[in-house]
């Protein structure tokens, strides 16, 4: 897990301050160095079909994919542990309720949904991951719902209610804090799920427009020239197979450790 952590550590710090070393602009183009290979004309990593340093591309496509995927994981994070709290809580007709509106959602297709809001709302970066967001957060209620529902038992909960404190105040002061590190875990595992869908949204054309990039964007420009260079496909699948590791790797740790 601490090896994990410390190459995700790197890949978000270069994400976050690659761009500004790196002497080349993700979207200028250099008309000298088409196609260009790596260590060549200035380019470490060489350029794409129109010339653009491969890098810098890399660099900033890492940064705007992790920005959605987490912006994403933090949407599914509050709607799915405001809705498994609730629920949890109150339990009996209200909590049957809820959770049926959980399962009907879960059987809805996912690909429909999104498509659906990007033809109401049009396709902008903002909708990606309010839209994704808001179909990730089914798995997160469940799993809330029943730790409150274990929660509620303990004996400084019911000390708590027996003292007559608003409901409110014992979810907010007993039951959230407990159930902070089961959520953190998850929300771990949530966001490698949202950056694959992200990068196949991307892929398809569906997700982040030009002139910004991702990593879904370059590895569908680096699969469309790898008959004549590998490298525009390799960087940033290379990249996005680390992230997708290093994040399932450290959720899947902490969740074993909390349970």
């Amino acid at each position: 897990m601490k090896a994990a952590l410390i190459l995700l550590g790197l890949i978000v710090a270069a994400a976050l301050l690659g761009p500004l070393v790196v002497p080349f602009a993700y979207d200028s183009i250099d008309w000298d160095a088409i196609r260009a290979g790596p260590l060549t004309h200035g380019h470490l990593l060489g350029t794409d079909f129109v010339g653009r340093d491969l890098l810098a591309r890399a660099m900033v496509g890492t940064r705007i994919t992790l920005a959605v995927a987490l912006a994403a994981a933090l949407v599914a994070l509050v709607i799915g542990v405001a809705w498994g709290a609730v629920a949890g809580w109150i339990g009996g007709r209200v909590d049957e309720a809820m959770m049926r509106v959980v399962d009907a959602a879960y059987a809805l297709p996912f690909m429909f949904v999104v498509i659906l809001l990007m033809v109401v709302f049009g396709r902008s970066i903002l909708l990606v991951f309010l839209g994704i967001g808001a179909v990730e957060w089914l798995t997160m209620a469940r799993i809330v719902r029943g730790q409150v529902m274990g929660l509620k038992q303990r004996p400084f909960v019911l000390a708590a209610e027996a003292a007559g404190a608003p409901p409110a105040t014992i979810v907010a002061r007993h039951i959230l804090p407990n159930l902070a590190g089961i959520a953190l875990a998850y929300l771990l595992l949530t966001v490698p799920q949202v950056v694959m869908i992200e990068s196949f949204l991307s892929f398809l054309g569906l997700g982040v427009q030009e002139p910004l990039t991702s990593l879904g964007i370059l590895v569908k420009d680096g699969a469309d020239d790898m008959d004549v260079a590998v490298a525009p496909l390799l960087v940033p699948g290379g990249i996005l197979i680390a992230i997708l590791l290093c994040l399932t790797i450290a959720g899947e740790r902490l969740r074993d450790r909390l349970a």
